[in-house]
C-alpha cells in the first residue's frame, strides 16, 4: 500500500489524475490518498507530489505516531531522514517535534541520521479527516486527524516553471499553464506507446505535456498561425510531433487512429463565435473525437454533457475548476 501526497485544492480531481499512474486510488484525508500500487508514471503527475510505501496510519498525534513506528517492522538499512508535514496546515501538529521523536526511534534501531542525502526518507503526514479548519498551533493530537507514515518511493518532477506560456517560443494570451495541461494529458492517457490528439491545439500546451511523458502527439488547428506556433513550441521542447492545419469537425485522421483526444473548446464569452455556431462546432468536434479515439477530455466554460452523450461518449465525470471570478472551467472525462 502507498500513501499519495496530493497537490492543489481539489482532491477528487487529483485522485482521478493519480489513477493514470496508480491502482486502486482511494481518499484518506484532506490532501492525502492511498493506492494499492504505483508505476514510474507517478513522476509525471501534476497533482500528486509524492508516493510513499505505507508503514501504517494512526490518529493524528505525535505520541501515536511514535507507537506506530516502534511497532512496525523496518526491512531496510542505511541512513535516514524524517520529514513531517502538517498537510494544508490544518492539524496544528508540531512537525519539528514529530521529526525529532520519530528520528529517535530510528536511531534506537541503529539508523544513522543524514538530513542532506539520506538513503531513506520517512514521511510523517498529519492531516484532517473531517475537512475542518486548522487546529491550534502546537497541538499534539486531534480526534479528527490522522497520521500516515511511509517510506518515500517516488516524487513527481516539479519543473513546470521552466515551461511557462510566456517563456515559450510562441505565445498567445489565454494559453493554458503547464500544470493543468499535464493533468489533462495524463487524464487522456498520455504515456509511452500511446498517441494523443488535440484537435484545437492552440499554442500546443497540452501536446507539449503529453509528449514530455512519452506519448506520440498530433495537433490540429484551424488557424495557420496557431499550427505554425505549435510546431515551433513542440520543436523547442520535444523530438517530434505532428501538427496540421485542419478542422476539428472534419479531422484528416482514420477511425480509431489515436488513443486519447483532449481539447479546450472556445469559450463563448471570450470568442467571436455566436452560441449557435459554438454549439455546432463543439458537437461536431465531439463526434469526430469519438470517431478517431476511445478516450476523451473536453475542457469548456460550461457543461457539454448532453452534446457528449449525443456524440456517443459516456461521461465518467465533470470537474469544475475556477480560473477567476468570471470563468470556471468544466473538465469532462469521456469514454
Amino acid at each position: 500500500m502507498y500513501v499519495l501526497e496530493l497537490a492543489g485544492e481539489d482532491d477528487g480531481f487529483a485522485r482521478r489524475e493519480a489513477e493514470s499512474a496508480c491502482t486502486d486510488v482511494r481518499p484518506l484525508a484532506a490532501g492525502l490518498a492511498t493506492a494499492r500500487g504505483i508505476t514510474d508514471r507517478v513522476r509525471g503527475l501534476a497533482f500528486t507530489r509524492r508516493a510513499s510505501e505505507s508503514v501504517g496510519r494512526c490518529s493524528g498525534s505525535v505520541a501515536d505516531a511514535r507507537t506506530l513506528l516502534e511497532a512496525a517492522s523496518v526491512d531496510r538499512s542505511g541512513s535516514v531522514a524524517v520529514r513531517a508535514r502538517d498537510v494544508r496546515g490544518t492539524t496544528g501538529v508540531d512537525t519539528r517535534r514529530a521529526e525529532r521523536v520519530l528520528g529517535s526511534v530510528l536511531v534506537d534501531r541503529g539508523f544513522e541520521v543524514d538530513l542532506d542525502d539520506p538513503d531513506h526518507e520517512l514521511r510523517a503526514l498529519f492531516a484532517r479527516t473531517d475537512g475542518g479548519t486548522a487546529a491550534s498551533a502546537g497541538s499534539d493530537s486531534g480526534a479528527d486527524a490522522v497520521c500516515a507514515l511511509g517510506w518515500l518511493a517516488a516524487e513527481s518532477r516539479r519543473d513546470y516553471g521552466d515551461r511557462r506560456p510566456t517563456d515559450r517560443p510562441f505565445f498567445q494570451p489565454g494559453s493554458m499553464g503547464p500544470l493543468l495541461a499535464r493533468a489533462l494529458a495524463n487524464l487522456a492517457g498520455a504515456r509511452p506507446g500511446r498517441r494523443v490528439l488535440d484537435p484545437m491545439c492552440g499554442t500546443g500546451g497540452v501536446l507539449l505535456e503529453a509528449g514530455l511523458v512519452g506519448a506520440d502527439v498530433v495537433g490540429v488547428d484551424a488557424q495557420a498561425k496557431m499550427a505554425r506556433g505549435t510546431r515551433e513550441n513542440l520543436a523547442h521542447y520535444l523530438d517530434g510531433g505532428a501538427v496540421l492545419r485542419g478542422d476539428a469537425a472534419r479531422l484528416p485522421l482514420a477511425d480509431d487512429s489515436v488513443d486519447g483526444v483532449v481539447f479546450d473548446a472556445p469559450y463563448g464569452r471570450q470568442s467571436k463565435i455566436v452560441d449557435s455556431d459554438l454549439a455546432a462546432l463543439v458537437e461536431d468536434a465531439l463526434a469526430e473525437a469519438r470517431r478517431v479515439g476511445s478516450r476523451g477530455v473536453l475542457v469548456a466554460d460550461r457543461s457539454w454533457r448532453g452534446a457528449a452523450e449525443a456524440a456517443g461518449w459516456s461521461v465518467e465525470a465533470v470537474f469544475e475548476r475556477r480560473v477567476h471570478r468570471s470563468l470556471v472551467r468544466s473538465i469532462h472525462l469521456l469514454s
